[in-house]
């Protein structure tokens, strides 16, 4: 069971920013990535169809033997990780959420901005997030319509990318932000691009690393940790197999085999 492979779904590309940080945290474990690239963006869905999928997502993988489960994606752990955790007891499951709390206690200036997907930000979760974490500093919420399906793309660099960017990071800047939350796990890839539109002295939170953090003390809790060596990853998406394979150098930084999501 320890050699076990661990599951890890996203609603497109994003999640292999989660699944990064997996890699480095845990070099031993063999991964398993599925994009639900044909039904993107998650964030513009109802919670009734990501729920759906979710159980679809779990059952796939409880059929390819894997011992754990990562929801790599905000809007995703929003509306399914509680029926998951419900239906599959055995498994340890890790979710998604945007990081108020680091970012509250590293802002300075006492305002937080957010970049999120719609539905993440009119989720009851995101305001219990609000409600437990933020009551002393401000929160500057930014829905970001558009930038997932570039990302999907492939573009982390394109001037329209760019434009889309800078216009909702400029709000964010003018209420005095001095941290910034990645409230998408799409968002990480454009680090590099939202440095050269920001101050150096701006904070940039991420949950990437947190969660990988997370799912290593769930498998040792469970003696579940593997031991190595890990096999390569595997990866399938529900929308076309060669766009997702001709985008993964850029985001995984090495070439793999892409199967059909039938599911």
């Amino acid at each position: 069971m320890r050699e076990a492979p661990i599951g890890v779904f996203d609603s497109g590309v994003g999640g292999l920013s989660v699944l990064a940080e997996i890699q480095r945290l845990l070099p031993d474990e063999t991964l398993m990535y599925v994009a639900d690239c044909g039904n993107i963006p998650y964030g513009e869905k109802t919670p009734e169809f990501i729920r759906q999928r979710c159980s679809v997502m779990a059952r796939f993988f409880q059929r390819q033997g894997a011992k754990a489960l990562v929801l790599a994606c905000n809007t995703a752990t929003v509306a399914g990780v509680a029926d998951l955790r419900r239906d599959y007891p055995q498994w340890p499951i890790v979710g998604m959420e945007p990081a108020v709390k680091p970012a509250a206690a590293a802002t300075r200036s006492g305002v937080v901005g957010v970049l999120a997907t719609t539905g993440t930000l009119q989720s009851a979760k995101f305001a219990a997030l609000l409600d437990r974490f933020a009551t002393d500093v401000r929160v500057i919420t930014q829905p970001c319509p558009g930038l997932v399906e570039l990302i999907e793309n492939g573009d982390l660099h394109s001037p329209a990318l760019r434009l889309l960017l800078e216009r909702y990071v400029r709000p964010l800047l003018a209420e005095g932000a001095d941290t910034i939350i990645l409230g998408c796990t799409h968002y990480p890839f454009l680090k590099s691009l939202l440095r050269e539109m920001i101050p150096d002295d701006i904070s940039l939170i991420d949950t990437g690393a947190a969660v990988a953090r997370q799912l290593q003390r769930l498998l040792a809790e469970r003696e579940l940790l593997a031991d190595g060596p890990a096999r390569a990853a595997q990866f399938w998406t529900s929308a076309n197999t060669e766009h997702f394979a001709n985008i993964l150098p850029t985001l995984w930084n090495t070439t793999g085999v892409v199967r059909s999501f039938e599911g």
